[in-house]
């Protein structure tokens, strides 16, 4: 029978046209219908275009509608990918960054708490609470972690979080010698928190091989990477030194993330993630900029032009993600095990019940089954998996309160504040900051927070 698919945030239109060759590479998804969601009507229109011809390429019975209006596009939805954001709109984070560096924080690592992205979910999974309640949401973007806890507690609608960072496993295979193919792993934890707990290769071991190698072989390989494009985050100096710190691999965004020291400043990024410091620097963000863009404008080119077809640039290979053969799994039974960021109900051990975790599950009819792990080891969650909960529970309460005085403790808890003050001036400053256009869709940023009733019982004392 065909099914609805809402992908909401449709302008993201190379992710966007990638769910579509999905679709029509899957056998028993080749007939439903996708309606893309967007309040940009430019990508919206290039977005629809290549879908159309795309599905004319691969002869499938795919249809597509395009809309600005939500609820059109949530109604009656079996799944919906949620891949929209706000304040992770690119450029709007640009401006954001280049604002608070000056006020003194690197590259925009102030501390403030998420609002904006969490509050679009849940009012997308609001939405589908009256509008298609029985539909999977399948979030694809930022944050995962707390968006899928926030959208699992406070609504009832079906909720997996997915993200492609797990696929570092890969790249450690590769860069030591091993076909990934034939890799048993396991890399459970929180999102961009995850950590490599079982590393297998036709039934051995492959730690004490990986330690081998990195004695023998790391320095060289920096230097050639260095020459070749870049160090790769996944085999990064910083990467390499969490495994020394906590005893497992960090894989995908986990090394990007690690401690506040390995980001302090472009010199500091340039000694744990190469020359240059990677792409979490302004200039490696801005070169993904102009890598999107140019992207961006060769799928305009291939939507509007009669004579360029899709499949002769974007090819015919499913791509890596999980969302269609997740959706696959459970509609057709075709069944499988994925990774995906899911309500723990006791998998990972040492983590409430009701708060969002990434681990494998089995997929089929019956639905997205999480595979109970083994504990992580208590190093790895104290010094990382219970700090990154604590701080997501803080900027739940944040949302859910309005305290503004929690945005605040926030930014003071950043190692990159010097004073109160200073605190202070950002707080402000980002609570200030003219809102890029999604923006509006939301709550005002400034009438949900608010300070607590006892605030003004005494001033702050004089700065000195």
């Amino acid at each position: 029978m065909p099914i609805k698919v809402s992908i909401f945030g449709a302008g993201s239109v190379v992710f966007s046209l990638g769910l579509v060759k999905d679709l029509c590479l899957t056998k028993g998804l080749q007939d439903t219908h996708v309606s893309f969601m967007d309040i940009d009507e430019d990508r919206l229109d290039v977005i629809h275009k290549l879908a159309v011809k795309y599905a004319e390429d691969l002869d499938t019975k795919l249809t597509f509608d395009s809309t600005t209006d939500r609820e059109a596009s949530l109604k009656d939805a079996d799944f919906v990918i949620n891949t929209a954001t706000i304040t992770h709109n690119e450029y709007f984070m640009k401006r954001r960054r280049e604002m608070v560096d000056s006020l003194g924080y690197f590259y925009g690592g102030c501390g403030m708490h998420e609002y904006h992205n969490i509050q679009l979910m849940l009012d997308v999974a609001r939405h589908m609470e009256r509008l298609c309640p029985d539909a999977w949401i399948l979030l694809a973007g930022n944050p995962v972690f707390a968006g899928t806890t926030a959208m699992t507690r406070d609504t009832s609608i079906n909720v997996c979080g997915l993200c492609h960072g797990h696929y570092g496993y890969r790249q450690v295979a590769n860069t030591i010698g091993i076909d990934p193919d034939k890799v048993t792993w396991q890399a459970p934890g929180l999102n961009h928190n995850i950590w490599l707990t079982d590393f297998f290769y036709e039934g051995q071991d492959m730690y004490p091989k990986l330690d081998g190698w990195i004695r023998n072989n790391i320095e060289l390989y920096w230097k050639e990477k260095e020459k070749d494009g870049g160090i790769p985050t996944q085999m990064s100096p910083s990467a390499i030194h969490q495994y020394r710190m906590y005893g497992l691999m960090p894989i995908g965004d986990t090394p990007r993330r690690g401690g506040w020291w390995y980001h302090t400043d472009i010199e500091t990024r340039s000694r744990w993630f190469g020359k240059g410091g990677g792409n979490d620097t302004p200039e490696g963000r801005q070169k993904v900029l102009e890598r999107k863009e140019q992207k961006y404008q060769q799928m305009k080119e291939a939507a509007l032009n009669d004579k360029t077809r899709p499949i002769d640039i974007f090819g015919d290979k499913q791509t890596s993600e999980q969302h269609i053969p997740i959706m696959d799994g459970l509609v057709n039974d075709n069944e499988g095990q994925f990774q995906v960021n899911v309500r723990n109900d006791g998998a990972l051990p040492g983590i409430p019940d009701d708060v969002a975790v990434e681990v494998p599950a089995i997929v089929n009819k019956k639905g997205i089954q999480p595979i109970r792990v083994p504990p992580l080891p208590n190093k790895v969650m104290l010094e990382c998996i219970y700090p990154d909960w604590l701080g997501m529970e803080r900027g739940l309460e944040a949302l859910k309160t309005g305290d503004k005085s929690m945005m605040l403790f926030g930014i003071l808890e950043s190692h990159q504040t010097r004073s109160y003050d200073q605190a202070m001036r950002v707080m402000d400053a980002l609570f200030e900051i003219e809102p890029n256009e999604p923006m509006k869709y939301v709550e005002d940023i400034r009438d949900h927070y608010q300070w607590p009733d006892n605030w003004d019982v005494a001033p702050d004392p004089p700065s000195a």
